[in-house]
């Protein structure tokens, strides 16, 4: 299949959707492996986060990476959808659905959703911007941004970044909402994304659509760990402390 049929047909669009969308999940597994490292306490985290800020020569790349990643999925997604209804333009009189789950149905919404909470969740954590963290002006956040935090070897304080943001309940709640809309799109697109690569089988097929859920149901629980705890009070004394 040369480039020029994996942009302009059908089942090239669903290679293309299948191959972004499995370099997504594995940055998503490995995204929440790093924030998981929040529970081994604010050293851990702050280290992680001090070697990725001290190597953007590979950060950006890998940033310009996964938007171009981003952009290439959402667009082959709208294209098979335009593509599917243009197939269907009268709809059908008496609608049936069978064999068809809520995830598979809203696949396109829950993912344009997701793309939405993306953005905001860079403005929040990674470019920091002010008008979004709901903390506001402070004696720890002189100008509102987290960005002024440290901790006690100059490094930016990421820990008590996450504890902050995660102790206001709107943006607990958004984000939990999110991860749950994740969890429906990664439960059927990732037995969607072995059937596009031609490896879902009867004989696997089963095993491959277990291994989906389950393995939406570990994004979704590590995710979700973190904001729940912090709103019960993890790392709230370390924060205190710092006021």
């Amino acid at each position: 299949m040369n480039i020029t049929n994996v942009f302009a047909s059908s089942i090239g669009k669903k290679f293309l959707m299948a191959i972004t969308g499995l370099a997504l999940f594995i940055f998503v597994a490995l995204h929440m492996v790093g924030n998981l490292q929040v529970f081994l306490g604010p050293e851990s985290i702050n280290r992680y986060g001090a070697f990725l800020q001290g190597n953007l020569e590979l950060i950006w790349p890998a940033r310009i990476g996964l938007l171009v990643l981003v952009l290439l999925h959402i667009w082959a997604a709208v294209k098979l959808s335009a593509e599917n209804r243009a197939a269907r333009p009268q709809p059908y009189v008496k609608h049936e659905i069978v064999a068809a789950s809520y995830a598979s149905r809203t696949m396109l919404m829950s993912g344009l959703i997701i793309a939405a909470f993306i953005v905001y969740h860079l403005l929040h954590f990674t470019v920091q911007v002010p008008a979004v963290n709901l903390v506001g002006q402070t004696k720890l956040l002189p100008t509102g941004s987290f960005a002024a935090l440290e901790d006690a070897k100059g490094r930016h304080d990421i820990f008590a970044m996450m504890v902050l943001g995660f102790q206001r309940p709107l943006v607990s709640v958004f984000y939990i909402i999110a991860m749950a809309l994740l969890f429906m799109h990664l439960s059927h697109g990732l037995s969607a994304m072995f059937q596009s690569l031609g490896l879902k089988s009867p004989t696997y097929g089963p095993l491959i659509a277990r291994f989906a859920v389950i393995a939406s149901w570990l994004i979704f629980l590590g995710y979700v760990s973190i904001p729940i705890a912090i709103l019960l009070g993890y790392g709230s004394k370390y924060v205190e402390a710092l006021k």
